[in-house]
This record gives structure tokens, sequence and C-alpha cells, in this order.
């Protein structure tokens, strides 16, 4: 089992004696909902999943995240579901950070531990069970799947942070790097998750002003984030949702790694006219 440190929402209910004010912030271009507001009274129930509860972090929504829903999920011991997926043509990641999950997938079962990635192809039948005696944690992000004439659906993907592809981005000394579980340049996928790791001090050092809409979550560390016009902290356990075309840069901040899980949408063409 992976020894790596996940952040994970606390629950519960703050205190009475707390104060009302925090980082949460919803603009036009960004978002963040920091880990002190992922309370068990945000929660949501889901279809045909048992013993859970899941944190929505996005949801299509006309201002908001536009091609994806990210769920936090939490699968107590013998929860789960047999039916877990009700929307046709829906594909998916999932990244497990606490406990074990069991999958079971085209025929096979897999037994997931922390670390582990499943890449969810659109339209495949899937279980998923927690067969251990502690909570089950898991991010589930969903799309739904923009396929193309000519092109077939990507493939079953199952790896771990361990085993992935780590790549250094040019000229960083291996200070900002990028853990790959799929080949971004493979055109079957329209979507792509990653983690992106800076060591203390490492930076994006200009502003990335392009079209793909970013979700991301931080697993770990602490950083300083520029999202449109203003700079912002985050640590981990905290969630960001970016608009396309939003500028964005951050650098690491603290004595410890920062890393992130992160989301974007890639490899199609931009729909013309209405939707």
């Amino acid at each position: 089992m992976s020894d790596r440190f996940y952040a994970a929402p606390a629950g519960g209910l703050p205190d009475q004696s707390n104060l009302i004010t925090g980082r949460a912030v919803f603009t036009e271009s960004y978002a963040v909902i920091p880990r002190r507001v992922m309370r068990d009274i945000v929660t949501s129930n889901l279809p045909f999943w048992e013993r859970t509860r899941a944190f929505v972090l996005a949801r299509p929504l006309s201002g908001f995240a536009e091609t994806f829903s990210w769920y936090l999920m939490e699968v107590q011991p013998r929860g789960g579901s047999d039916r877990p997926e009700t929307e046709a043509g829906a594909e998916a990641v999932i990244f497990l950070t606490h406990g074990v999950l069991t999958l079971e997938i085209a025929g096979k079962t897999h037994d997931l531990t922390p670390g582990a990635f499943v890449y969810i192809p659109p339209g495949a039948e899937w279980k998923a069970h927690n067969s251990g005696s502690e909570t089950a944690r898991f991010h589930w992000i969903r799309k739904r799947y923009q396929a193309v004439d000519g092109i077939e659906a990507p493939d079953l993907v199952i790896s771990s942070d361990e085993r992935a592809t780590v790549d250094p981005m040019p000229d960083t000394h291996d200070h900002w790097t990028t853990t790959r579980f799929v080949d971004q340049s493979d055109i079957r996928h329209d979507m792509v998750v990653n983690i992106v790791n800076f060591d203390p001090g490492a930076d994006i050092p200009f502003a990335e002003t392009h079209v793909m809409e970013h979700g991301i979550y931080i697993l770990e560390g602490k950083g300083i984030y520029r999202l449109n016009q203003d700079w912002v902290e985050v640590q981990a356990g905290d969630f960001l949702w970016l608009r396309a075309f939003c500028p964005q840069a951050c650098y690491a901040a603290g004595s410890s790694r920062f890393r992130y899980l992160l989301y974007k949408d890639i490899n199609r063409h931009m729909p013309l006219g209405l939707r």
C-alpha cells in the first residue's frame, strides 16, 4: 500500500465560536472552495450508492464548470454501487486517496489502494465497493465524451501515482514536473487528469492564458496562485475551478512539495454555433 499522504475533508461542523469569514471565492473567471467549508452539511447522496456521500466540487453550470463534474466520494465499509453511473456516454477518472476500493470493470476485478488512478471509457459498465475496514475516499471526475467520427474511444487505463511517468518541465531542473497517467497526445482522449508537482519555491513563471478549462484539487503542501487579477493562498484540501482563458500562475510556498490533481479538456475542435 502506498505511504503517500493525500489531503481529505475534515467533515463535521465548525464550532459555533468560529468566524464566518474565510477564503471561499466565486467569480466569473475562477472559484476557490477551501477545505474549511467541506463539511457534513454540504454533502450529497447519489442514486444507487450505498453507505456513501459525495462532496460535489464542480458541476456543469452556466458561468461555472462547463465541461465536467468533480465529486470527492466517501464510501463506508461495505458501501459502494453496482450501478455507479446513470448517464449514457459518460467517461470518468477515479483517483483513490484513502482506504481500499474494489473495482469491477470489463470482466475483471481490481483492488485499488491509495494513489491508484483509473480512466473509465465512455459507456463502460463498472461497479465499485469498499472492501476494507476504513472509509474509502476517491476523486471521481466525470465528463460527457465528445466522440469524433473515425476516432475510436479510449481504452481502460489503470495506473498509480507511483507507477506513472513523471515528466520534467523544460529548463526547470526537475523542480516542476507532471505525473502523467495518460498520453495527452493520444487524440482519442478529450480530457486528461494529471498530478502537477512543485518543489518548494518552484513556480509557473508566466500567466498561462489558454482555452482549457481547469479543475484543481490541492493534494499536498501550500502555494500562492495568481488567478485573473488576484493573488490567492491555497493549501492541501482546497479546490479551484478556472474558466477557459483565465490567466493563471503559481508558486510553491512552505517547506514541503506542492502537488495538485489537475483536470483539463483537450484534443477537440471548439464547437461552433449555439449548443
